[in-house]
């Protein structure tokens, strides 16, 4: 009787320290969340990111962690959907990650920043450019490594009436945070000059089967130029009925649109369609590095905002680093303090999260690619 009791009292001891040595282990990695859209019609848009990520975590890692720990990544999916981010952003939380990067869409972004705010985890977006993100006040622990989309607005308004003399411009918008946001943002620049104005305000319904009905408006309206707030399926579509229709008229959209799955889908329709997106960095050293080391992991060229992505991850994990600590307050200082050398340039950011150094360029499809515009 005396050995069974002893031989369950070491069975039990044996199991506790099991799982304290199991604590132990989990204790010694950095859990960084990565968020976005990796499946669905916007998934060329998160998986990038996952990419970037990985790489950075795995050069950290091979050169001994940070502090002696290394990163480990939890990988959730939104699929860029509002509805679907809360729920991914309580499964990292209960992870225990201690910061994340996404999520790629800034209505998805929005639904999620709540909750790790409350819980206190820094959340860095390469690419949700919604300005309330930043300039509302509500999101404290939110960063991104893109520009805002007034930045992008302005681009767009100044480009449409100085560059290319529009005089009538329709603004559409897929009514999302995003899209709606930015084509807010254009209306309102457009409202401010005497060159042109907007002659149609309209949104659309995302998925429809067909934007015949907007596309008459547009040319009822007499437009000579359409602004775009919104991402790539849709984006594809309309500029096919419109050139359907055998309407010329010139098409700009924003970076929810600046990405090679707008020209696969749109094909020939695509060709000479301006969008605005981030400047060109792809000569930076850096650059050049992060692509080499895509190709090599992964066998192809890098998509949508790989770059940003790979700028979010290096800031996150200097600013970890630099605090010695995953505090929340001690990582957000480091955030603000610290210049770190990127894939973007010297990027550091301001108290309100908006990345310093970063801004956007104008591109046009020209032979199947899209170009970068002097």
């Amino acid at each position: 009787m005396k050995k069974t009791v002893l031989f369950m009292v070491l069975l039990v001891a044996s199991v506790t320290l099991i799982f304290a040595q199991g604590g132990a282990e989990k204790a010694e990695t950095i859990k960084i969340g990565v968020a976005g859209a990796h499946s669905g019609d916007l998934a060329s848009y998160g998986l990038p990111t996952v990419n970037a990520v990985e790489l950075v975590a795995e050069k950290i890692n091979a050169a001994g962690g940070i502090d002696g720990k290394m990163v480990e990544l939890v990988i959730e999916d939104d699929q860029c959907k509002p509805e679907i981010a809360t729920n991914t952003a309580a499964k990292l939380v209960g992870e225990e990650v201690v910061a994340v990067v996404g999520h790629i869409c800034s209505g998805a972004t929005k639904a999620a920043l709540d909750i790790y705010n409350e819980s206190g985890i820094p959340t860095i977006s390469p690419s949700a450019t919604s300005p309330a993100l930043t300039k509302s006040g509500d999101y404290p622990n939110f960063l991104r490594t893109i520009a805002p989309d007034d930045a992008q607005a302005v681009l767009q308004v100044d480009f449409a009436v100085n560059k290319l003399g529009a005089k009538k411009v329709a603004v559409l918008h897929d009514k999302g945070d995003y899209g709606k946001g930015l084509a807010d943002f254009a209306k309102a620049a457009l409202d401010t000059t005497s060159a042109a104005s907007v002659v149609l305000f309209e949104g659309v319904t995302p998925g429809a089967v067909d934007y015949s009905a907007v596309i008459n408006k547009i040319e009822q309206s007499g437009a000579d130029t359409v602004i775009y707030g919104g991402y790539h399926p849709e984006a594809a579509q309309i500029v096919g009925e419109m050139r359907a229709k055998g309407m010329k008229l010139a098409f700009i959209g924003g970076d929810g649109v600046k990405d090679d799955t707008f020209i696969a889908v749109a094909g020939k329709n695509a060709e000479g369609v301006y969008a605005t997106a981030p400047v060109d960095t792809t000569s930076n050293p850096i650059a050049v590095a992060a692509a080499e080391e895509h190709v090599a992991k992964y066998g192809e060229e890098y998509g949508a905002f790989f770059l940003n992505a790979y700028a979010a991850a290096q800031a996150l994990m200097n600013a970890i680093d630099a605090a010695n600590s995953t505090d929340y307050d001690a990582v957000m200082k480091a955030f603000t303090s610290e210049y770190v050398e990127t894939p973007l340039g010297s990027i550091s950011f301001d108290e309100k999260g908006d990345a310093i150094g970063v801004g956007f360029s104008m591109y046009q499809v020209k032979s199947g690619s899209f170009a970068q515009l002097d």
